[in-house]
């Protein structure tokens, strides 16, 4: 079972995934929304899209941009709609 973890804690943890050019895609549900908070990041990929970020929370500190997700996909990447991902040294564990 993938879990995120980042700061200490497990800040995702879930059966369902995707995966997507090496990165685990967890559905929303699998998240700890509480670990979250909004950026005003945002990347543009050829092939799934704009992706919009979160700043990691934990214990007071910030890890800046560190997980996305793709609200409104391409059709090509339909299957990761609203899954976040993680980077920027939070562990990704499968």
């Amino acid at each position: 079972m993938p879990r995120a973890i980042w700061n200490g804690w497990v800040i995702a943890e879930g059966d369902r995934f995707e995966m997507v050019e090496g990165n685990v895609y967890f559905p929303p549900g699998a998240v700890k929304a509480e670990f979250l908070r909004p950026s005003a990041r945002t990347t543009v990929c050829g092939w799934k899209g704009t992706a919009r970020y979160h700043d990691v929370v934990v214990d007071g500190q910030v890890n800046a941009g560190a997980a996305w997700y793709y609200p409104d996909p391409k059709s090509a990447a339909a299957n990761i709609k609203d899954h976040i991902a993680f980077w920027q040294g939070v562990t990704v564990e499968r």
